[in-house]
Formats: structure tokens, C-alpha cells, sequence
């Protein structure tokens, strides 16, 4: 098991995590006066496209007889630690190898269902293709083991690195065997990468904070991964809640022809890929 290194909260991230505070509450009060109800369904999630696609199936759920709560979140650590303490229902932000790269989330928390996949990219705001990037270019990578290993491999596929036989989802800048550019890597938290763009020559930038920063994966992107990356988005529960029934009408309605079309519709440039 890969050991995740969890670093503090953006000042935003906390502010959004605090604000979401009253929300938690009312989800955990509404679950202790109700016990064994399914009225309530209490989800995290960043804003987009998954409290999207949640707010888009809020009537589904609602017809039968649950009430779904989406709070949203702007980082990529509170929803599992809410998740683990029972502060939320479910959450959808990330994906498996992220979810499995931290032994402590691994050990509570599991995949109920996926679905779909963001493509990760390389932008910048100074850069017109790859080619333009000079010797001794920064690139701010993801601080996540799991996303910076992920940027890594975009950039060795794309030819600018090559890794150390093996390095894999894992992998992080001291396992690169060749730099031709002599690239220099700046790590930051995810969400913070689409702000980091005037102050580095490039960034690979999660498909969610791209689009929330008003990047299109597709249009602006440097290098792109295809829609098949295995990163697929996935609804997390905690271990033992994957056949709760609520659980299993979120999965429907998430994975349902309505929400398949909304997705081809919306994001038809390719941005985000539906996998059912």
C-alpha cells in the first residue's frame, strides 16, 4: 500500500469544510432521530461535475422517498475523513487509486460504484504546445502520491520524462531516470494548480478544478489523457454500506440514460466521459 502524504487545507478548502459544518450536523442529527430511515442521504462531493450530476438526480431520489444532501467541498481530504466519521453518507470527488493510496481511507472505505472519467491535463498559460516548453521549465504537479505519480505518467507518455522502470501510479519526481528539458517540478494541492498558472510554465490540472477554473480538457489542454484512462470517478462508501438501499438508488440514478445523456450533452467536447 502506497502511504498518502496529507498536507493542511487550503484557506478556501477549510472555509468551504467549515461552512459545510452545519450541513454535517443536520445530516448526523437527521440519521440519530431516524434510525433505520432512509429518508436522508447526506453526500460530498466538489462542485464540479459532481454536485452536479447529484443535483441532477435529486428528483429521481426524491420520488422515492430520499432526500439527498449534497455538500460540497474544495479539496480532496475532508470528504474522506468526513466519510470515516460518519459525518457523511457517501462522497464523489476521486477516484480508486486515489481512494486506495492512503492505508487509513483504504481500511474504512471502499467503491460502491463509478462513474465516469475525467481526463487529466497539461496546461499553461504562457505555452502553446509542448514543444514551446525551454530548458528548465517548472511544472506544478498534484502534492497527492496518486495524482502527482498520475501527472508523471502523462508527461513519459507524452515523451518529456521517462520513469525508473516500475515507478507506476507511485511514481514522484526523484523517480525520474531522464529530464531532457531539465524540467523543474513545483508539488502543490490540487486544487490550488489552476492558480499556480501565471506563476509556472505549465500545469497538470485535475479535470474538475479545469473546468471549475473555466479551462475546457480538451480545447486548452497541452497533452491530454484518452477517455480510457483507468482513473475512473467513483461514489465511495464506508466498508459494509455498499448494498445500503439508499446506496443502490444513488447507483441507478447516477448511472441512469438521463445522466448518460446529460453528460454527452454537456460535456461533449470530451471533458467528462460517462463508463456505463
Amino acid at each position: 500500500m502506497i502511504k498518502a502524504i496529507v498536507r493542511p487545507l487550503s484557506v478556501a478548502a477549510l472555509a468551504l469544510a467549515l461552512a459545510a459544518a452545519p450541513a454535517f450536523a443536520a445530516g448526523t442529527k437527521g440519521r440519530a432521530a431516524g434510525a433505520g430511515s432512509s429518508a436522508a442521504l447526506v453526500v460530498g462531493a466538489t462542485a464540479i461535475p459532481h454536485a452536479v450530476l447529484l443535483n441532477l438526480v435529486k428528483p429521481d431520489l426524491a420520488a422515492q422517498g430520499i432526500e439527498l444532501r449534497v455538500v460540497e467541498f474544495a479539496d480532496y481530504v475532508v470528504p474522506n475523513t468526513a466519510l470515516i466519521s460518519g459525518d457523511l453518507d457517501a462522497n464523489f470527488f476521486q477516484h480508486l487509486p486515489y481512494l486506495e493510496g492512503n492505508p487509513e481511507w483504504s481500511r474504512a472505505l471502499a467503491s460502491a460504484f463509478g462513474v465516469h472519467v475525467e481526463p487529466f491535463g497539461l496546461y499553461s498559460a504562457t505555452v502553446k504546445d509542448i514543444s514551446g516548453l525551454k530548458d528548465g521549465s517548472t511544472i506544478a504537479i498534484p502534492n497527492d502520491p496518486t495524482n502527482g505519480g498520475r501527472a508523471l505518467l502523462l508527461l513519459q507518455a507524452n515523451g518529456l520524462i521517462t520513469l525508473k522502470s516500475g515507478a507506476g501510479i507511485a511514481a514522484t519526481p526523484l523517480d525520474i531516470a531522464s529530464n531532457p528539458k531539465n524540467l523543474r517540478f513545483r508539488e502543490l494541492e490540487a486544487a490550488q494548480l489552476p492558480r499556480a498558472l501565471e506563476d509556472v510554465d505549465a500545469a497538470t490540472i485535475n479535470g474538475n478544478y479545469a473546468l471549475e477554473a473555466g479551462l475546457n480538457p480538451v480545447r486548452d489542454s497541452l497533452i491530454i489523457e484518452g477517455a480510457q484512462s483507468p482513473y475512473v470517478n467513483i461514489v465511495a462508501v464506508r466498508k459494509g454500506s455498499e448494498s445500503d438501499p439508499r446506496i443502490q438508488a444513488l447507483e441507478k440514478a447516477l448511472r441512469s440514460q438521463k445522466v448518460k445523456d446529460f453528460i454527452s450533452t454537456t460535456y461533449a467536447d470530451g471533458s467528462v466521459v460517462a463508463i456505463f
